[in-house]
């Protein structure tokens, strides 16, 4: 998988599949979700909160 950092589109506003999965992984871990995030730091966010929260994690085996 590439790097978030390296995305050509990275810097653009998150997705709606990414803002709906990283509103449901934050309410999960019980951490903060900040709607202003990039597509990039979306990505990164949400494989931050997956490790904390062990979920999709299966997948990535």
């Amino acid at each position: 998988m590439k790097n978030p950092d390296d995305w050509t589109t990275g810097d653009e506003p998150m997705t709606g599949a990414q803002q709906s999965y990283l509103k449901t992984l934050s309410d999960e871990a019980g951490e903060s979700f900040d709607e202003t995030l990039s597509k990039s730091e979306a990505s990164k966010r949400i494989d931050e909160l997956q490790h904390k929260t062990g979920r999709g994690l299966e997948s990535n085996q």
